[in-house]
């Protein structure tokens, strides 16, 4: 026999051979979101897609200098910077100063993702610490939103108040109609406002295998049903805020969402208790993004409780007994 030593070298999981990548994820998930960046444009003009792309860029650039300074790969090409910055831009209102946004991007990327370690190590979503950091620091900017199509010069105001912010404020205003929910002619942040985009973003990843419809639906039916037994009109609430962007696009974070079935359940039942809980009793209208960051922090137990017992351990300890 030979005297050679083998050197067994084992990487983390998971083990099979697959032609998909972090990259081409990541396309997929920028593709599902141009229909709502589309619309954001057409809604709120050339503005919109500014924010965005500022967002994008500075997360993109932060990332690549930050990367440097850590003296780790660089790690630009995975596109998951980019994906970060559409998002935090899709949370923002049209009329946020650009320089705010860039300090959004600033926070998503070097406080919580490249200061953990980078992706996959981030243990809440950066597109939404952005921002929450954003909303706590300015929050006078991040509750300005613009009526859509004012940037045409209309003698509407330019100011326009969200359907949540009409419903938690009770003043009597006129809510949207229903069709104008679900085309997004309403005020609210760029990427939020047309459920018709983000629907279609969402089917394309779940076609794709991109993301698993349990967590969007889990999510969503728990806030509606919540809200509706509390009085409220359930169609407003599945059209209105952040719902559908953050059940689609953010809640299902590989990296901050549970793996197992069971554990995509309960964070999403939790997700969708805590929004509702929020809309309905706090004293901001929305609490999607608050309330996505709170289950993100619980997924590491939520996966403990739910990881599938290994074979022959009950075995075990049945013989022990």
């Amino acid at each position: 026999m030979s005297d050679t030593k083998q050197l067994l070298v084992v990487h983390s999981s998971p083990h099979f051979h697959s032609s998909r990548s972090t990259s081409n994820v990541m396309l997929d998930v920028i593709i599902a979101l141009i229909p709502a960046l589309a619309v954001s444009v057409w809604l709120f003009g050339p503005r919109a897609l500014i924010v965005t792309l500022i967002c994008a860029s500075v997360c993109v650039v932060a990332e690549y200098i930050t990367r440097r300074i850590l003296k780790r790969d660089n790690a630009i090409g995975d596109l998951s910077a980019v994906v970060t910055g559409l998002l935090l831009g899709f949370n923002l209102p049209p009329s946020i100063p650009f320089w705010m946004a860039g300090v959004g991007a600033l926070v998503a990327i070097v406080v919580v993702k490249q200061m953990f370690g980078g992706l996959g190590f981030n243990f809440v979503n950066p597109a939404l610490i952005g921002r929450i950091a954003l909303i706590v620091s300015f929050p006078k900017e991040m509750s300005a939103f613009t009526a859509p199509f004012a940037w045409h010069g209309s003698a509407d105001a330019v100011t326009s108040a969200t359907p949540l912010g009409i419903l938690n404020e009770g003043s009597g205003e006129a809510l949207p109609s229903l069709a104008d929910l679900f085309l997004g002619r309403h005020g609210g942040s760029l990427g939020e406002t047309c459920a018709l985009a983000l629907l279609i973003g969402g089917i394309y990843l779940v076609v794709r295998r991109v993301i698993s419809p349990v967590i969007p639906l889990c999510y969503i039916c728990t806030t509606v049903f919540i809200t509706t037994l509390f009085g409220q009109n359930p169609l407003v609430q599945l059209l209105s805020g952040g719902l559908i962007l953050g059940a689609v696009f953010m809640a299902t974070d590989y990296v901050t969402s549970p793996v197992t079935f069971s554990g995509k359940i309960i964070f999403a039942f939790g997700c969708g208790v805590l929004t509702a809980v929020i809309r309905l009793w706090g004293s901001m209208p929305e609490g999607v993004s608050f309330s996505i960051i709170i289950m993100n922090i619980l997924v590491p137990y939520i996966e403990r409780a739910t990881q599938p017992v290994p074979f022959g351990v009950k075995r075990e300890k049945e013989k022990r007994k």
